[in-house]
């Protein structure tokens, strides 16, 4: 069923297409069948998807990092065999009679390739989709350039579904995977007591790893200085990479995921005659892996 804003919008795009061009084909969800998804909702990752019948799912996500990232895909069901362009436009509510159709940007289309937009355009189209209004995508058949495809996204059902989005992305943590893994945790003199720098370090790396059920391995490695014998060292080493495996048990990391090994002082990366080298070797290495 075409709604209001949709046959004003065929109206606008009938008057510029000549007698030769052929028809318009349209792709929407009805009120009825309007559906949003919160399909993500963790300190990793928040998604949401929204169905367009017969032509395949719109999706806005964020993830977890330094940036505050955001972007939307267009995800069709049959990709273009063309390269070009597909304007991006807001339709008016039907409460709204008599306002133009607006432009919000340009989105490339590759060959083979959904479509994609970058973080100010995604979070143009949330915005008009929480004010009721369509972003729509127009642009020419790859197979039949004479005739134009439709597709547009309802606001229907958007806004508790935007409301739980918005509150996914303030809880993101402010790191990703690559951040953390491969860190190096340092130790204060003679025992297993990590810096406060590397406690607050351990402490992101536990929470992280409440949330990535893919994390396969995590190797930790204990190191020392050369003060002491070298017996008491290769314990100190081992007693400290256990530690930390006890704390990541405790954040809930399966313990059979979990490698440990102590090197005491046999791979000391910098010389021991300094009081800041001497720190340096006194380390434990967390190694995260995942497919």
């Amino acid at each position: 069923m075409r709604s209001w804003p949709f046959m004003l919008f065929l109206l606008l795009c009938s008057s510029l297409l000549s007698a030769g061009q052929s028809y318009i084909r349209q792709y929407s969800a009805a009120l009825e069948q309007s559906e949003w998804h919160l399909k993500h909702n963790n300190p990793l990752r928040c998604e949401i998807s929204h169905p367009i019948p017969g032509f395949g799912e719109a999706v806005f996500l964020s993830e977890a990092g330094k940036a505050s990232d955001l972007w939307f895909e267009l995800k069709m069901l049959q990709q273009p065999d063309a390269y070009d362009l597909a304007e991006v436009l807001s339709l008016p509510p039907r409460w709204r009679p008599g306002e133009q159709p607006r432009a919000i940007t340009n989105m490339r289309l590759l060959k083979q390739f959904d479509g994609d937009l970058p973080k100010e355009s995604a979070w143009a189209m949330l915005h008009e989709l929480e004010r009721g209004y369509q972003p729509t995508f127009y642009f020419s058949d790859w197979y039949r350039p004479d005739n134009k495809v439709v597709a547009s996204l309802n606001p229907v059902q958007f806004p508790p579904v935007y409301q739980a989005f918005n509150q996914c992305i303030a809880n993101l943590l402010p790191y990703q995977f690559d951040d953390i893994a491969f860190t190096v945790l340092s130790y204060e003199v003679g025992g297993d007591q990590l810096t406060r720098e590397s406690r607050r370090r351990l402490a992101a790396i536990a929470e992280y790893l409440k949330h990535d059920d893919a994390i396969e391995v995590v190797q930790i490695q204990g190191h020392t200085d050369t003060w002491g014998g070298r017996w008491m060292n290769e314990e100190l080493s081992v007693r400290r990479a256990e530690k930390v495996k006890r704390f990541f048990v405790q954040a809930g990391l399966p313990e059979e995921r979990i490698e440990v090994e102590g090197f005491g002082q046999r791979r000391n990366v910098a010389p021991n005659q300094r009081v800041q080298d001497r720190a340096t070797n006194r380390r434990v290495v967390v190694q995260m892996n995942r497919p």
